[in-house]
């Protein structure tokens, strides 16, 4: 790792919490992840939202209410800022316009993150963007475990005739070979569908699939417990849509659906992915103009801390 001194939030004593620019956690803001171990990288695209759009605004939203956010964390003692180089990268310039060369130029973002070795915690957006993520991330590392938090199993085959939307994603990714099918765990799983078979599809690649009923008045570290034994030995990327979580925590996104996770299992699921190769992560569908109290921005920012927070690497104090 390069002896260059490694980043720190900007505390908040050295300036108040609603002054200064708007970086995740308060980070410095570079132009390369050359020198980095891991970044923050914003995708305000919702060209691929099917109901309510506004992600396009999640990624500013979580970094504004990211500043109470602080470097240490308390429950799992993990230090990221103590030996992992990290910085928001800031955003990628998608094409308003166009669905299809958003995802060219989401594709070619990560291509070099990723070349340079740098694990990116991408702040969504809808969830089209964990195609061109997945992409990028299978060609550096090969298939790609997954942990896949949400309360849709996004493997529609088309949307409207469209093969990208955000409900699409993993069917792609399963087309393309990008996934190690046998290394998928879907969780949160729930709603009303168009036909009683909606999830089975995934059952049948070999993906594990909680759905949220399983779920329900319980812990679910003994779940992780499973998950870790199914994923290890490969990279995983965790890809967390905030609608995994129960509206009334999680309002500002545009398909919510009720009965879902706890703000505690979520915590739970993140926190259980440690050590994990954990090669990327993203915190997907938040959409500021649905919950103008931010709640579900600072939630969506806690997540995206709590990802960091597992990635190899970070100690423990």
């Amino acid at each position: 790792m390069s002896e260059t001194p490694l980043y720190q939030p900007l505390g908040g004593n050295d300036m108040p919490r609603f002054g200064g620019i708007a970086t995740m956690m308060r980070l410095p803001h570079v132009a390369s992840s050359a020198e980095l171990d891991a970044c923050f990288v914003g995708v305000p695209f919702d060209l691929g939202t099917s109901n309510r759009s506004g992600t396009r605004f999640g990624p500013r939203q979580m970094r504004t209410e990211s500043v109470l956010l602080r470097p240490y964390n308390m429950a799992t003692r993990a230090a990221p800022f103590d030996a992992l180089r990290i910085a928001d990268l800031g955003d990628v310039a998608i094409n308003p316009y166009n669905l299809l060369d958003s995802i060219r130029l989401i594709e070619t973002a990560y291509d070099s993150i990723v070349a340079s070795g740098c694990r990116p915690i991408s702040l969504g957006g809808d969830h089209t963007i964990a195609l061109p993520i997945l992409r990028a991330l299978h060609r550096k590392y090969g298939k790609i475990g997954l942990i896949h938090v949400d309360a849709h199993a996004d493997v529609n085959d088309t949307m409207f005739g469209e093969k990208i939307a955000h409900g699409t994603p993993f069917r792609r990714a399963v087309e393309e070979g990008l996934l190690d099918c046998q290394r998928v765990v879907q969780i949160g799983l729930r709603g009303t569908g168009y036909t009683a078979e909606d999830f089975d599809w995934c059952r049948d690649q070999g993906f594990k699939v909680v759905q949220v009923e399983e779920c329900w008045n319980k812990s679910l570290a003994p779940l992780m417990e499973e998950v870790r034994a199914r994923l290890a030995g490969g990279p995983v990327y965790l890809s967390f849509d905030i609608d995994g979580i129960d509206p009334a925590y999680a309002p500002g996104t545009g398909t919510p659906e009720i009965a879902g996770l706890t703000v505690p299992q979520a915590l739970e699921i993140i926190r259980g992915a440690w050590g994990l190769d954990i090669v990327g992560a993203d915190l997907v569908e938040v959409s500021p103009p649905y919950d103008p109290v931010g709640t579900t921005a600072l939630l969506g920012a806690n997540l995206a801390y709590e990802m960091l927070c597992v990635l190899p690497g970070v100690p423990r104090r």
